[in-house]
């Protein structure tokens, strides 16, 4: 079942195209991969989908309805982008994973974030750590389990391990994967050759468009 629908998407800053007439199809628990030269839109293409900027012109749909309509708080807890370069905020990493509690108005459950610190082989004392003092793919871990301990529908991931060393790797590789089992739609930029592997379906932006779609059996 179609999960986003992208048609006729075109984005335009002042003279430049960056992106031109995309279309595409993302299915309900799909795992799209998207690669293609650096410059050719598709991190532009994901904070569209986000919801972060506002496409020139076409259409975005989101579960049969046109993005537009929804109240972006309630689309962004939905449709969750993270960041190459994540950025935590307050000063500790209990100050981050406290932030999707708040904003949904729910108190903090402790066990749940212990489970989720778990996944990313992370303990309950972490969550004193201050945010000057971890690692780049410790952030990197945090960042995603604050998009995470609620899980959305589209998870956008914007090359999140190009800067992280093989052990990261692996446990971010690990945690996706565990995601992906338990229902979510993950939309991935990525250049990493394993990642590139193990895609089942890829689509390659150039030059503001779509070159080409693969899909690989699962």
């Amino acid at each position: 079942m179609s999960l986003l629908t992208i048609k006729d998407l075109s984005y335009q800053v002042d003279q430049q195209q960056i992106l031109k007439n995309i279309n595409l199809t993302v299915e309900e628990n799909a795992w799209l991969t998207i690669t293609g030269p650096s410059g050719g839109g598709k991190s532009t293409l994901l904070k569209i989908i986000a919801s972060l900027l506002t496409p020139t012109s076409g259409s975005i749909t989101y579960q049969n309805k046109d993005q537009e309509a929804y109240e972006k708080t309630t689309y962004r807890k939905e449709v969750s982008y993270c960041f190459q370069n994540p950025t935590l905020f307050g000063e500790t990493v209990y100050d981050n994973l406290l932030f999707p509690f708040t904003i949904r108005d729910l108190p903090y459950d402790a066990l749940k974030v212990k489970k989720a610190l778990q996944l990313v082989a992370l303990t309950e004392g972490f969550l004193n750590k201050k945010i000057t003092e971890i690692s780049g793919g410790e952030r990197q871990r945090v960042a995603l389990l604050r998009n995470l301990l609620f899980l959305p529908k589209i998870l956008l991931l914007d090359e999140v391990t190009v800067d992280l060393d093989s052990e990261n790797k692996q446990i971010v590789h690990e945690l996706l994967g565990k995601i992906h089992e338990s229902g979510v739609t993950l939309i991935q930029i990525t250049h990493d050759v394993e990642e590139l592997a193990n895609a089942t379906h890829m689509v390659t932006i150039q030059e503001g468009g779509v070159l080409n779609e693969s899909i690989s059996g699962q």
